[in-house]
């Protein structure tokens, strides 16, 4: 049988999370006051926060897309919708392909058990079977550059130790689709020489990737397509080719009806 081919296919996508103990008042005036995060409403006389609202979305192989937009637009949401952590309120979401979500590097990290444990651990996260995750133990260790400290507890580690072995681990990979919460950028400065090479690897190897960051330059650099986000409400897939023109009049739009 032939294979799929990869994509992703968002249909009438709606994400609502409850919130309790918070007075649904208080709250609108919060959400107002800093214009941005999702819109606020009720579901069964408890207050919720609409993160994502009837969002659609179509990509192929060969799409690059970068996701826009303020804190709490609904970005990282999306994105962990797509990952499979979220399940829809409404509408569907389809992914073909074998995924890979750079969202959280510590995400499975046991501190309590040893690095090279952890390779094993994060490695079945991913997808991994056994016999994988033990033909690529060695390079994994290589990169990180702990040595011996690998047969030591994690809890052991520095902050940049543990950076460095999340982040080997986590790029140890191959994607079909690469789902990546802004540029990773961990350790000294030759590990992120060595580790932008490994991401920058990564991404090539993928068929379709989605990036979240506020970094306009990274995204203008790495994808070919952008989606702006607004209070959980989407804008039409756009060329990058015209993203400083969009966020510009978004801009202008929100000076002039302040």
């Amino acid at each position: 049988m032939k294979p799929s081919p990869v994509s992703i296919s968002c249909r009438n996508l709606s994400l609502r999370f409850p919130v309790y103990g918070v007075d649904a008042k208080s709250l609108k005036k919060h959400l107002a006051k800093i214009a941005v995060g999702g819109r606020l409403g009720s579901h069964h006389g408890s207050a919720e926060v609409t993160a994502i609202s009837n969002l659609n979305l179509e990509l192929k192989a060969g799409d690059r897309l970068g996701l826009v937009g303020h804190n709490g637009s609904g970005k990282t949401t999306l994105l962990r919708a797509l990952s499979g952590a979220y399940e829809p309120d409404e509408g569907s979401i389809e992914v073909q392909g074998h995924i890979a979500a750079l969202l959280d590097l510590n995400l499975g990290i046991d501190p309590t058990a040893t690095g090279f444990d952890n390779i094993r651990l994060r490695g079945r996260i991913a997808g991994l079977t056994a016999k994988e995750v033990d033909q690529r133990l060695d390079e994994i260790a290589d990169f990180s550059g702990l040595g011996p400290f690998l047969a030591m507890p994690v809890k052991t580690y520095s902050a940049g130790m543990q950076a460095r072995l999340a982040f080997a681990a986590a790029t140890a990979v191959e994607a079909d689709v690469l789902l990546l919460d802004e540029w990773i950028a961990v350790g000294d400065a030759e590990f992120r020489t060595a580790a932008r090479a490994r991401l920058m690897g990564l991404i090539e190897q993928s068929h379709i990737m989605v990036l979240a960051s506020h970094e306009m330059s990274l995204v203008k650099g790495l994808c070919n397509k952008f989606l702006y986000l607004e209070h959980g409400v989407a804008s039409s897939l756009m060329p990058i080719e015209i993203v400083d023109d969009y966020m510009a009049e978004r801009t202008a739009a929100r000076i002039a009806a302040a």
